[in-house]
């Protein structure tokens, strides 16, 4: 990896991890930061794993954003896969973690990747959410109804109906890679995976 690119990297993952973050990142959020509820601390982990490295992910087939639906299966043979689980559309954290992932659209492109976004918010939720952020280059997916079904499937849905902060990597054949259930008040550094992603085929 090029030196520039290690610096790119490391710039994202301060943007992205939140850690004194500054920039364009903060900018985001900032510009509807009226309307974002916080929930205060909460507890960092409330669910128990359903899936594991190794084993073959459960398909699933949600409403997109953009229109229609987006399977999982329609990625096999093509692309590795990431999917982001947040707990909530205007909640702080997730209002951040979404809009780094713009800025880092090349480093999933390189390797040959799609990010899927899923939370069990309502379309008309998350296209008010993600109005707020700008264009986002990757599908968004409601898992409201039925009420966090895949959620509850990988074993991300928290008991108050919410789900996990979650990253899940799946490779071309639709293999569970990398597994990482995040605290929930902080967000996932992306150096983690990116290097997770550097260990699957492109």
């Amino acid at each position: 990896m090029g030196r520039w690119k290690t610096g790119l990297i490391m710039l994202l993952a301060l943007a992205i991890g939140g850690v004194g973050a500054a920039g364009q990142v903060q900018a985001r959020s900032e510009a509807y930061k009226e309307n974002i509820y916080d929930p205060g601390l909460l507890k960092p982990r409330d669910s128990q794993l359903k899936v594991k490295v190794g084993e073959k992910a459960p398909e699933f087939s949600l409403p997109a954003l953009s229109g229609g639906k987006v399977a999982l299966s329609g990625f096999l043979g093509e692309k590795n896969v990431v999917l982001s689980f947040v707990p909530a559309a205007w909640t702080p954290v997730c209002s951040d973690q979404w809009p780094g992932y713009n800025l880092a659209k090349e480093l999933f492109d390189e390797r040959n990747t799609i990010l899927l976004g899923i939370t069990v918010d309502n379309l008309p939720t998350l296209f008010s959410w993600t109005n707020q952020m700008g264009k986002l280059w990757f599908p968004v997916l409601s898992d409201f109804y039925p009420h966090g079904a895949v959620a509850d499937r990988y074993g991300v849905l928290r008991s108050d109906g919410t789900s996990e902060r979650a990253l899940f990597v799946i490779d071309k054949i639709g293999v569970i890679r990398y597994i990482v259930v995040h605290d929930i008040n902080r967000r996932p550094h992306l150096e983690v995976l990116i290097r997770e992603l550097d260990k699957l085929e492109k």
